[in-house]
């Protein structure tokens, strides 16, 4: 393979990757995967997995490139599908039946239903596989499925909106607002590509947040909301007793957890934050504030160190986004 040759596979597959995203929050438990059918270097066909899981990105491609797909290349962000169900066929086999020549997949299938069989599938009939290119992206993109196949569980982000000095409210709970317009928009981004949303019952209690996508044309991508409370959960929410439970959601791959300081710590202490977004206010409340986090849990201050590494950092207007990931083997 010359040089060209690896450019026009990482664009492809990047293109793929991107489409994946726009199904992020919609496709649980299934994975948001996206696909681009290439011949001649033009586009015949592209797709991403649709609302509720089904059809496959693979499908919607296929589905658009109808004959045009014969000696193709196909590029996915995940493994085709092995498995056959009363949803749909299994998509290794649609790739084969539709004459593909070639097949780029940036991961492998961590679902014991497919797992390495699609690719051994697609080779067995004669069709080209490799594996790998985009697969960071694709990770980064397809977080939440990997973590619930991998853990148990959902990808979980806390995102807290504090000042310099680590404070995300005055005393009495006054937060609107810490941070400016364009922190607060981004951050309704970030509720669009989530399943659903978190707070405290205390958080609730004090601000009635409707935590929904204000964004024109996003509105319809709004998270379910979940409050952390032992006790009932008001009309339209769902109740969660505790972080632990979230390993009961099996229709999230990704969770924002937005507060207020006793579900954030509850949730560091156990270990169950995968993500943090922070945004920061150039603005300093001193002790009249509330801190971000409270106990954690936290022994020794070495304990603290290795845990956490910064993937992104930004400027937005006044405020600055920094986000760290949580380091696991």
């Amino acid at each position: 393979m010359n040089s060209a040759d690896a450019s026009s596979d990482a664009r492809w597959m990047a293109a793929a990757i991107a489409l994946g995203e726009r199904g992020r929050g919609r496709t649980a438990p299934n994975p948001n995967v996206g696909c681009v059918i290439v011949k001649d270097d033009i586009v015949v066909g592209r797709g991403w997995t649709q609302p509720g899981g089904r059809p496959h990105a693979e499908a919607v491609a296929l589905a658009e490139a109808r004959g045009a797909a014969r000696d193709a290349a196909v590029y996915t962000g995940l493994e085709p599908c092995a498995h056959v169900s009363d949803r749909g066929p299994a998509c290794a086999d649609a790739l084969i039946s539709a004459g593909v020549a070639r097949v780029f997949v940036a991961l492998q299938d961590p679902d014991p239903r497919t797992a390495g069989e699609g690719i051994a599938r697609l080779r067995g009939a004669g069709i080209a596989v490799a594996i790998g290119e985009g697969a960071d992206e694709a990770a980064q993109s397809m977080a939440g499925f990997l973590c619930r196949q991998r853990l148990g569980r959902p990808f979980v982000t806390l995102k807290l909106a504090m000042s310099i000095d680590a404070r995300i409210a005055m005393a009495d709970g006054a937060s609107r607002w810490i941070t400016g317009e364009e922190a607060r928009r981004h951050a309704h981004v970030e509720r669009a590509r989530a399943d659903a949303i978190l707070v405290g019952r205390g958080t609730f209690d004090t601000d009635s947040p409707y935590l929904d996508v204000r964004i024109e044309g996003l509105e319809d991508r709004s998270p379910r909301r979940l409050t952390l409370t032992s006790g009932e959960a008001p009309p339209g929410w769902f109740a969660i007793a505790s972080p632990e439970a979230i390993r009961g959601l099996l229709d999230v791959n990704d969770l924002i957890v937005e507060g207020g300081t006793q579900t954030a710590s509850a949730f560091l202490a156990a270990d169950l934050i995968d993500r943090l977004c922070i945004y920061t206010a150039p603005i300093v409340i001193g002790s009249a504030g509330k801190a971000a986090i409270g106990d954690i849990g936290l022994d020794a201050l070495s304990d603290a160190h290795d845990r956490w590494r910064r993937f992104d950092s930004r400027v937005l207007g006044s405020d600055r986004l920094d986000v760290y990931e949580r380091v696991r083997e």
